[in-house]
């Protein structure tokens, strides 16, 4: 039986006494008000609607779905204007959901890439400090030098950068190369002394200046550290213009990327924590501005921070205001912890081979969180924290806890973004407060050459997709990017197999299938975000987004789902990607 929908105009505003199961598909034609746009035939299906879990066909009017089912079922809804599209045996999923992400188009364009932002790939230290010398020359002196998306276990060299290398770049500029974690970094003498760091600096609250084994300064910096220097080093001077047309630039060019990979809906984490120059006001405004233009290809989840956060909550706007394609979510994530694959993640053991013992970084106090929690989910807010380590997601728990008891029972939605290492405990606090873990999406594939860090025990509770499920929580999947790609089919392969690209298999028992791994990357993130109702699931009535690919990740070798291709990308009933 096919899924049908039909228009407020016709069977819904009669009341609906009759019933969608009852109608034929010729009768259903009838009263379709305007027929199909657009009918795709002769496909893979994958609808992740339990109700019709598998078609060959689709019907789309305008924005909306409005038919799921079989050929013979939908062909009676077209109309002598209705295209027929046939795909040929070619598979169909529901657009794919980054749960948490941020959108560095403007990075993309205008920083010195150090490292490929979409594939395992390994530069040379030589080609790094090659790149950076370039951008140095065309810099005025005492002026930033940016390197982004650096991996310092993706080294041709088998060694990590050290300020030593960034010193061959220059001697007069600040050189600061982030590692496509966000929370870490190395940098040049001159950048340290531009900060005023010393040997004898003592380290901040939740962040260290690293140093060897005989105290001297190494150049990496780790999170609130890092942002001592950051915010000591000049940036290039751009007019207030300049900085617009780069922000617009930068968000026009990471829709199409977003697209080109398959996502139709991302959260976007406000800028100012990871690879960014633009401001709040810049970053949004951009964002409206290339839908007007029509540019924006693809739905945005705004999560906030700062000063429009505040403004959020001082006139009452809440979690969910604004329409189909661009709305306000979660808070951004606020940092309790460091970083999964940076090695600073919070941990209740110590990292082995540290001396003295440490623990990872905590970046905000017990009473920090409760504040933070009490203060958004009473101006109905959906509270986001990032926590990785037990540690800290602990913590981010008990602030929910208390929250939820203060102000009682509400389906709020708490998110915990990354939620990287839990245990049973965990998880079932997790379940009883309905809270949204958002996991890294593409990391069991891309970083596996860091989990010899954390050990086999270890692994088995990371990324716990197994585990989480098994709860039955709605885990979603949020790639981070630029810590990890943001390919989902990539993903979706770490998730089946816990492969990594170097063949090392990590926490085999979180292993998920494909299925599982589609409604992860597609329904639950819809979940996440509360819009459960309008997007996630090939369903009559539900958004036409959906995503055209030439294999089936149901059927391939599962060490192969990253090799399919993204076909189409159609979001609102719209092409907005075609290879």
């Amino acid at each position: 039986m096919a899924s049908l929908a039909i228009t407020r105009r016709g069977f819904i505003g009669s009341g609906g006494a009759l019933g969608l199961a009852s109608i034929s598909p010729r009768a259903m034609a009838a009263v379709l008000d305007p027929a199909p746009t657009r009918i795709y035939k002769g496909a893979r299906i994958h609808t992740l609607d339990p109700a019709i879990p598998s078609a060959d066909a689709i019907a789309i009017s305008g924005s909306r779905i409005v038919g799921v089912g079989t050929w013979v079922e939908l062909k009676a809804l077209a109309s002598a204007r209705t295209e027929m599209i046939d795909l040929g045996g070619q598979t169909v999923v529901p657009g794919f959901n980054d749960a948490h992400l941020h959108a560095v188009g403007e990075s993309l364009l205008g920083d010195v890439l150090v490292g490929n932002p979409f594939e395992v790939e390994f530069p040379t230290i030589e080609s790094i400090v090659a790149r950076l010398r370039e951008r140095a020359a065309q810099t005025p002196p005492g002026r930033l030098v940016r390197g982004e998306f650096y991996d310092d276990t993706k080294i041709k060299d088998g060694r990590p950068l050290v300020m030593a290398d960034l010193d061959k770049v220059s001697t007069t500029h600040p050189v600061i190369v982030t590692h496509r974690g966000g929370h870490t970094g190395v940098v040049n003498g001159f950048a340290l002394k531009n900060a005023g760091i010393t040997r004898d600096t003592p380290n901040p609250f939740g962040g260290t200046y690293d140093r060897d084994a005989n105290g001297n300064l190494t150049g990496r910096v780790t999170d609130a550290a890092l942002n001592f220097v950051r915010d000591a080093a000049k940036e290039p001077d751009l007019s207030p213009e300049q900085l617009r047309a780069r922000a617009i630039a930068g968000q026009a060019k990471i829709s199409q990327e977003f697209v080109r990979y398959g996502l139709t809906s991302v959260c976007h984490t406000a800028p100012g924590l990871v690879a960014a120059s633009t401001g709040l006001a810049d970053d949004f405004a951009a964002i409206q501005q290339i839908r007007r233009e029509g540019r924006l290809l693809h739905r945005v989840t705004y999560e906030t921070s700062g000063a429009m956060l505040d403004a959020m909550i001082a006139n009452g706007i809440r979690t969910g205001y604004g329409d189909e394609w661009i709305r306000f979510g979660a808070t951004a994530e606020q940092f309790s912890d460091g970083s999964f694959s940076e090695r600073t993640m919070s941990r209740s053991t110590p990292y082995p081979g540290r001396t003295p013992p440490y623990y990872g970084n905590i970046m905000q106090t017990q009473e920090g969180l409760d504040a933070l929690v009490e203060k958004q989910m009473r101006a109905g807010i959906q509270p986001n924290f990032h926590a990785n380590g037990d540690v800290a997601i602990a913590m981010v728990l008990t602030a929910y806890e208390r929250g939820m008891k203060l102000l009682g029972p509400a389906d709020r939605r708490p998110k915990i973004t990354h939620c990287t290492n839990v245990s049973p405990q965990l998880v079932a606090r997790i379940k009883a407060l309905g809270a949204v873990p958002a996991l890294f999406t593409s990391y069991a594939y891309y970083n596996a050459d860091k989990f010899h860090f954390y050990g086999a025990e270890m692994m088995e509770h990371m990324m716990a997709y197994r585990m989480l499920i098994d709860a039955g929580v709605p885990v979603c999947a949020g790639s981070d990017f630029p810590p990890g790609p943001f390919a989902p089919l990539m993903g979706l392969q770490g998730m089946v197999t816990r492969k990594g690209w170097n063949g090392e298999v990590w926490g085999p028992s979180q292993k998920i299938t494909v299925m599982e791994g589609l409604k992860v990357l597609s329904s639950n993130g819809a979940h996440a975000s509360f819009e459960e109702d309008l997007k996630g699931t090939l369903t009559a009535g539900k958004l036409a987004d959906m995503v055209i690919l030439d294999g089936d990740p149901a059927s391939v070798d599962p060490e192969k789902i990253k090799d399919i291709r993204v076909q189409q990308t159609i979001v609102g009933g719209d092409v907005k990607y075609k290879a």
